[in-house]
């Protein structure tokens, strides 16, 4: 047996002239928490969409858990979880009739069903809730029912679409630290996001702009193997000294973050201090330089046209 959880080949899909997805191959190991991270339109909801068989790909191949998409796509389903970036379950229905109706769709057995809701509910914080209406809950409280409602059947597989976007920070890392549990546990994740903090969480991560992979690696090897240094730069008049660096041949980006520019130098210049100042002496003369770690922004700006 493979040790991949996901592999695709090729994976391709348009919607009339439009190319959502384009020759996207992927590996996936077994256990890991993989992230898509990307824009609006970059392709994530439409590759998972197609990795779980609910669309079928135009060329390529897919392999989940052992079985081949699309054919054997009804047999994958009582394997995977899936929960989308909308909150798609009933409001008009309690936390437990939620959790209960889909035990039923999934074919739990009877006997075990009233056990495993009470140890979701409790997993995740919902029991004080559990007879209230889903439509009355708040963003975390509905983003934690929507995980135990994907979770119920114990899938080995569990897709999450930007599950984050809609709540705030403290109820993101909470959440994130379900996802850890689960991980832990076994399960593996494909994750979606648009969040730079979330992206580094992950144990590998793929980089997709227009229907395309621009990078795939873990979250630490895609920052040291960047190949731009990022020099930061403060003092005064930032805005003025900013459009002077985008006219600096080999300053691949400059971005303001608070009281410091922080600017990316091709590689190539291997003391890009000493180079930035060589090439804009007068304008640097009052300012402070030094080079820094690279982050993940960096490596996405590096890695799609977000610099262009």
């Amino acid at each position: 047996m493979t040790n991949a959880a996901i592999d695709a080949s090729g994976l391709t899909r348009r919607f009339g002239s439009y190319t959502a997805v384009d020759h996207l191959d992927l590996h996936i190991p077994r256990g890991c928490i993989y992230g898509f991270l990307g824009p609006n339109g970059s392709g994530k909801s439409t590759s998972i969409r197609l990795l779980t068989g609910l669309l079928t790909p135009d060329e390529g191949t897919v392999n989940i858990l052992g079985l081949q998409l699309p054919r054997q796509a009804e047999e994958l389903r009582g394997r995977i979880g899936y929960m989308t970036q909308k909150f798609s379950l009933f409001g008009d229905l309690t936390l437990q009739e939620n959790l209960q109706f889909i035990a039923r769709i999934y074919g739990l057995p009877r006997k075990g069903i009233k056990a495993r809701i009470a140890d979701l509910l409790e997993r995740y914080d919902l029991t004080r809730q559990s007879k209230q209406l889903a439509d009355t809950l708040s963003g975390g409280q509905k983003q934690r029912l929507a995980l135990a409602a994907a979770t119920i059947h114990n899938p080995e597989l569990l897709f999450l679409d930007e599950p984050t976007s809609a709540v705030d920070p403290e109820n993101r890392r909470d959440f994130w630290e379900k996802l850890f549990d689960l991980s832990d546990a076994g399960t593996t994740i494909l994750v979606s996001t648009h969040y730079m903090d979330e992206a580094e969480r992950c144990h590998y991560l793929a980089i997709l702009e227009t229907g395309r992979k621009r990078a795939d690696d873990t979250p630490q090897n895609l920052m040291q193997n960047m190949s731009a240094n990022v020099v930061e730069i403060s003092g005064n008049s930032l805005r003025r000294l900013k459009q002077q660096l985008l006219l600096t041949p080999d300053v691949i980006s400059v971005a303001q973050q608070g009281i410091r520019l922080r600017v990316l130098v091709d590689k190539g210049h291997t003391d890009p201090l000493s180079w930035l100042r060589a090439e804009c002496p007068a304008s640097l003369n009052d300012y402070q330089l030094a080079v820094v770690r690279p982050s993940l922004e960096d490596v996405f700006v590096m890695s799609t046209g977000a610099h262009r």
